[in-house]
């Protein structure tokens, strides 16, 4: 990177000082269901910003973790805002054995090191470098730290919305790619729960006519499964089955989780009207079938102005010395709820690494100040840009 850069100047300076802060944030237990945990990471973020000149809220929850909204205090009044979103949940549970932070020369470990608390790390200080050139004061900034995202974002979903809407553009900072690369699309997707009600019996007895919810499970997860197109984009998977009680019962109750990918919204309608047809087809007599959609995120088409804003980002790396390229990525964020208020929003903008949602979870170590570096002059030549007419 730039030596001379002064946002690189200021990360140089405190390097240390942003790996003890993602030691400790990774130390702080924060699984999607742990709202104490998750309420315990919150105030220590909120903590961290004591000394700069931003407003901390809290939002309290009841069942999920409070989620923290911080804004920069511009002296002017803006209309519109710049948003960046990242999630303090992980998807390990409270009692998990993966509860430890380690790093050697290069890497570092640890449960949620890049998904996403690497990528928090990065925008604090990102935001502690703009504030020592005082910058916090002429660019507004919205920073909506979330408690939910790995379970689908439900009690999030209308806040990232809400401030989506007053954004002229947006940074998500879920981990980068593995050569540095920047999602400028996604696919959307939707999680259905289907649930089957056949007639209890003793197996023993059950003649050609017997109802069991399996068999009728059986038949309707071929069907699903019958969607999937790759050519088309779509993917269909039934990730899990629960079902009877015993080898020598007819089984009364059978259900199964199931998982969707498209494109296209038009195909989210395909993909619907489907659900409906499959659910209600009766393939074994006295069956009830139906289905509760558990969640869903619209798609983030690579747009115009996605990728106009990742050009500018480009050229933003390509001036402190990285080099970044462009992704489309099969899984979601919340930068799909953004795309779906058609504001323009790049992901991927946190550290690099990978086996996030393993025990073998990693951070290449210089992506921390790298990814800092380029977030935080990112956000001064985009909003320059924009107000000089020259962002999308």
């Amino acid at each position: 990177m730039t030596p001379h850069n002064p946002i690189t100047t200021f990360l140089k300076a405190h390097e240390r000082e942003m790996f003890k802060l993602l030691e400790k944030m990774v130390l702080i237990q924060s699984g999607s269901f742990n709202k104490d945990g998750i309420d315990k990471l919150g105030r220590f973020i909120k903590s961290t910003f004591q000394s700069n000149n931003v407003s901390c809220r809290v939002i309290e929850q009841d069942r999920y973790g409070n989620h923290l909204v911080v804004r920069s205090l511009c002296d002017g009044q803006f209309n519109t805002q710049i948003l960046l979103v990242g999630h303090m949940d992980t998807v390990f549970p409270k009692d998990t054995g993966f509860n430890w932070y380690r790093e050697d020369d290069s890497l570092c470990y640890g449960p949620g090191v890049i998904d996403m608390k690497g990528g928090l790390a990065a925008g604090i200080f990102a935001l502690k470098a703009l504030d020592d050139e005082n910058l916090l004061t002429r660019i507004p900034i919205t920073f909506i730290f979330n408690s939910d995202e790995e379970i689908g974002s439900p009690s999030s979903k209308a806040l990232v919305q809400e401030e989506a809407k007053k954004s002229i553009f947006a940074f998500v900072l879920e981990t980068g790619g593995r050569n540095g690369e920047i999602v400028t699309g996604r696919k959307g997707n939707l999680s259905l729960e289907l649930k089957i009600k056949g007639r209890a019996g003793h197996a023993a007895f059950a003649g050609k006519d017997k109802a069991s919810a399996i068999v009728e499970l059986a038949h309707k997860i071929i069907e699903f499964e019958s969607l999937n197109n790759p050519d088309r984009g779509i993917s269909v998977n039934v990730g899990r089955v629960d079902g009877g009680i015993g080898p020598n019962t007819v089984p009364e109750h059978a259900s199964a989780r199931i998982d969707f990918r498209f494109l296209k919204s038009s195909d989210k309608a395909y993909l619907e009207q489907k659900m409906a047809e499959i659910t209600q087809k009766q393939n074994i007599q006295n069956t009830r079938s139906q289905f509760v959609v558990l969640s869903g995120r619209p798609p983030m088409p690579v747009s115009e102005k996605n990728k106009s804003l990742f050009n500018a980002v480009k050229e933003t790396a390509t001036s402190i010395g990285l080099s970044v390229d462009e992704e489309f990525r099969a899984g979601v964020s919340d930068a799909n709820l953004i795309a779906g208020e058609n504001t323009p929003v790049i992901d991927g903008l946190g550290p690099i690494g990978a086996m996030d949602h393993s025990k073998d979870e990693y951070m290449i170590k210089e992506s921390l100040l790298q990814r800092s570096a380029l977030l935080a002059n990112a956000i001064i030549e985009c909003w320059e840009k924009y107000n000089q007419g020259l962002l999308f």
